[in-house]
């Protein structure tokens, strides 16, 4: 096999957790002291190939830029521009061109700065490392490292492939952007059982995590594509991407179904012709000009330039969008899927409960975010004074058991547990730096996995104190006595123990983590943890975010479910769960061990899985099949992560939002959408945005079609009885580059209305133009029509004017009825003055501009000729204003009533 082909890891059952040290040494033929010969490194280097992570081919901006183009209604309107052009329409030709090359340019600059996610895997491999090649330490580029190498590991490295741990020394690791784990893992060298998950793989080290704590040595079991980050790599390149946005999924059916009307169109006014023995030339002119007409071709760019707008406004508010389409998306979700660890919560460790022997048994305390309350006690029986003693002598212990270093106006070092208990010790007057100079640290046991516990000596006026804390079962198990509430040492036995192995219980379902506390005084330095006096339970939590709560509560309101979905412990999960109140059922928690693939659940296990708010322990593989599972129900899916176990589901979901302060690069620049704040609230924001602009579309849509089957209907009813045209064919043409562009574009950039959040995000399948929206397009355009036809009859038989002058009258009637229909945009229920529409400065400006167009038609001479224009006279000018507004008044007094709206029914207010 040549570099690469083969397989990155010796071992067919890629299971080194589970096998003895020596014995993993031996099957990866390396030796512990001495490492790889240089001939055997070269050897392996060639047969497994380098230790990289493979890059996904990225496209070229080429394929952006034609990408633009494969859509079905800017090709219809290529077509429709060619056809302007060869009838010797230029005006329309160009209007409809432009439109269609800023659309082009607007959306190939945004998506030319698209996602680069596996250039980002790339970048983490760009270190070097130090290992052992023929017994001396070299450092050697982390993409020549072999299966079988010896690295030698410092506080700090990050580490460079998959390692199995053969030597540790208080060896502590951070994999939260691997795993979703909070705190850094300790990890030892001990044999584990082969079904241990990932996040519990304690005397493993992962590629791309970093080493907080301790030293050792470890042996290189996998490289490149075959370690967990490459896993996740090929996870990210094989996630089944949707091809197109619910948005663009929706635009190319409307797109199918405009080709059909427009090709009708033609046909039916060209046959209708005909048969009334109506004049070749005119009804081939007449037929063209109307199925141009019927083509929205203001559409691609008012989607565009809304989408942009949305971005920039979304900017300003620390979101970047790196996919224009994707600020629609989210405003159509319905499920967010949420990391917990820095998303939901602060990502910082905080002292949250206490719990300690007293007269009432085992006492817990609550630890206050109130600073002149650090604490309050359940027990009404509790002594005040004895208490506060007793917590003071608790928390002295876990300041000075502690190498972390805390300081309000300089960077916080050291285990986020170590930070969080200089914090709490700081709440109640103790401040390590002054502790050590009355009690300075003589010695230190430094924390050993096996044993689970740390020990620090401190010099008293007689003898030593020693201070001891660690995981809560071996604390317990090695104090010989138990302090009480009245400061008594008592004889510690299996009563208490049971007692206090409860208390860590409760305390660890609350989805605390704890630690256990004891100390003992003592002569001479001698083994730390023999005779030890039990103090109690310090359970640590890391805390909701301070405003997502609230933000949960409106996405609820809007119809959008958050799910969270982490890598951490059950028991914490739920409690974050609980407390932030995520809707659903938070009561039990799925891990991700009884997750299948989404064929394989039964109806009742499907049911429980959709209506589960709380995902434990899940795998980024088990992730991609959750997004799958919801999607498959109907839903779109956000997700939001941070870490690099989070690229392949922001990849996989409808829409991928990244964190930009903590996230790593990975996650950003996979994502659609990145929180550079990290604020929870952006999300929100980014919702109602969503469905603002696809409210600005559908306005925009239904006021296209409505005045363009106004005037289909005006023409197609005046052939079909045989009367004199009412309107020229260049007379359409110019009449639909004023309502098509300036108008429509005005609606496609308003700032909407907050009550957007008040209803339901649209099912997945419902089209940009649903079927009572149909009806109320053809209902517009009737009463367009048949206002502008009374308007001509009038004209002809009661005025008795000239044909040009009715011609000129109809049109003038329905270039203002379409130029006053903007306005019955507005919302069903919404003020009449004071709306979304009204308040859109650019529905002001463009309806300013359309009506200098329309009197520029009747009196800039050269204009009027080619439009066969007549000027009215002030009485025929009056007709005209009155006519027009006939349509406006009849929709406004229609949207008065909130009952008509045909989405009234989704409201949940």
């Amino acid at each position: 096999m040549k570099n690469g082909d083969a397989k990155n890891t010796i071992l067919d059952e890629n299971q080194p957790w589970s096998i003895e040290t020596a014995d993993v040494v031996e099957k990866f033929k390396s030796n512990p002291d001495k490492g790889l010969s240089n001939k055997e490194a070269r050897d392996r280097l060639n047969k497994y190939g380098p230790n990289q992570i493979k890059a996904k081919q990225q496209r070229s901006a080429w394929e952006i830029f034609i990408t633009q183009f494969k859509n079905l209604i800017v090709l219809l309107l290529a077509v429709a521009s060619g056809v302007s052009f060869l009838l010797g329409q230029l005006l329309e030709g160009i209007s409809i061109f432009v439109a269609l090359i800023i659309n082009v340019l607007i959306g190939f600059g945004t998506e030319l700065r698209a996602t680069r996610s596996m250039e980002a895997l790339q970048q983490m491999t760009r270190v070097h490392a130090k290992v052992l090649r023929q017994g001396k330490v070299r450092q050697i580029p982390v993409s020549e490292i072999v299966p079988g190498d010896i690295v030698v590991l410092e506080k700090g490295d990050m580490i460079p492939a998959d390692l199995r741990l053969i030597e540790s020394n208080r060896i502590q690791a951070d994999e939260s952007a691997l795993t979703g784990e909070s705190v850094p893992v300790s990890k030892g060298v001990e044999v584990l059982p082969k079904d241990t998950s990932l996040a519990e793989r304690t005397n493993m080290l992962f590629k791309g995590t970093a080493l907080t704590q301790g030293s050792g040595k470890g042996l290189v079991v996998s490289t490149g594509m075959s370690t967990e980050l490459g896993n996740i790599s090929q996870l990210a390149q094989g996630a089944e991407v949707e091809a197109l946005t619910p948005l663009e999924q929706r635009l190319n059916n409307l797109g199918q179904k405009l080709i059909w009307l427009t090709l009708g169109i033609a046909v039916l006014i060209g046959l209708t012709g005909v048969v009334t023995d109506k004049d070749l030339e005119l009804i081939f002119k007449t037929s063209v000009a109307l199925a141009v007409a019927a083509i929205p071709e203001g559409l691609p760019i008012v989607a565009t330039i809304a989408l942009a707008r949305g971005m920039w406004r979304m900017a300003r508010k620390n979101a970047l969008v790196n996919r224009l389409s994707a600020v629609e998306t989210l405003g159509s979700t319905s499920i967010i899927c949420t990391d917990k660890t820095g998303t939901l919560t602060e990502n910082k460790m905080t002292v949250s409960a206490l719990a300690l022997i007293t007269s009432d048994g085992v006492t817990h305390i609550k630890w206050n975010s109130d600073e002149e309350q650090p604490y309050s006690v359940e027990s009404d029986t509790v002594k005040d004074e004895s208490l506060q003693e007793h917590i003071t002598d608790i928390m002295t212990i876990g300041v000075l058991c502690n190498n972390a270093q805390y300081s309000e106006d300089k960077e916080t070092v050291g285990d986020p547990t170590e930070v969080a208990l200089l914090q709490a010790g700081k709440r109640v007057g103790l401040k390590r730096d002054e502790l050590l100079q009355s009690q300075p640290e003589e010695k230190e046991e430094a924390f050993r996995a096996e044993i689970k516990m740390m020990a620090t000596w401190h010099k008293q006026e007689q003898g030593y104190m020693v201070a001891v804390k660690g995981a809560p079962e071996a604390v317990v198990k090695a104090s010989r006595y138990i302090l009480t509430q009245d400061s008594d040492k008592q004889e510690m036995d299996d009563t208490l123990r049971e007692k206090l192995l409860q208390a860590n219980d409760s305390l660890a379902d609350n989805g605390l983590r704890v630690l256990g506390l004891a100390r003992k005084f003592t002569d001479k330095i001698e083994k730390p943890y023999d005779a030890l006096v039990f103090m109690g339970f310090i359970g640590f939590l890391d805390p909701p975010r301070k405003g997502v709560k609230a933000v949960i509560e409106e996405l609820n309101r809007a119809g959008v479910r958050v799910v969270m979905v982490t890598g951490d412990h059950p028991g914490t999960a739920v409690a974050i769960a609980q407390a932030l109140e995520l809707p659903g059922n938070t009561e039990s928690v799925i891990e991700g061990k009884e997750l299948k693939d989404p064929d394989d659940y039964s109806p009742q296990e499907r049911h429980d899985i959709l209506q589960s708010s709380v995902f434990a322990r899940i795998s980024p593989e088990q992730k991609l099949n959750l997004i799958s599972l919801f999607q498959a129900d109907g839903s779109v899916v956000a997700m939001t992560g941070d870490g690099v176990n989070d690229a392949p589901a922001l990849s996989k979901a409808d829409i991928g939002v990244a964190m930009g302060k903590r996230g790593t690069q990975v996650a950003r620049e996979t994502a659609d959408i990145v929180l550079k704040d990290d604020n929870f609230d952006t999300i929100a924001l980014a919702v109602q945005q969503g469905r603002v602009i696809f409210s600005n579309i559908r306005k925009f849509i239904v006021y296209l079609l409505s005045g363009n089957v106004g005037t289909i209907l005006i023409v197609g009813l005046a052939m079909l009885f045989g009367a004199t045209m009412p309107l020229l064919p260049l007379q359409i043409l110019y009449l639909n580059m004023i309502s098509d562009v300036f108008p429509a574009l005005a609606l496609g950039v308003g700032k909407g209305d907050s009550s957007v959040m008040s209803v339901p995000p649209r099912s997945s399948g419902e089209p940009v133009v649903p079927r009572k929206l149909w009806i109320m397009i053809v209902g517009y355009g009737a009463l367009i029509a048949g206002t502008a036809l009374a308007g001509f009859w009038a004209s002809l038989v009661k005025m008795s004017l000239p044909a040009e002058e009715a011609v000129t009258i109809t049109f003038l009637i329905l270039a203002f009825a379409r130029t006053w229909h903007v306005f019955n945009m507005r919302d069903f229920g919404s003020n009449a003055i004071f709306n979304d529409v009204t308040r859109n400065p650019f529905v002001w400006g463009a309806v300013a501009l359309s009506l200098v167009l329309l009197v520029l038609a009747v009196y800039l001479r050269p204009l009027a000729v080619v439009l066969s224009m007549a000027a009215p006279t002030p009485n025929e000018w009056l007709f005209i204003i009155g006519m027009s507004l006939i349509p406006f008044g009849v929709v406004q007094i229609l949207k008065q009533f909130k009952a008509l709206d045909p989405f009234r029914k989704r409201d949940t207010r």
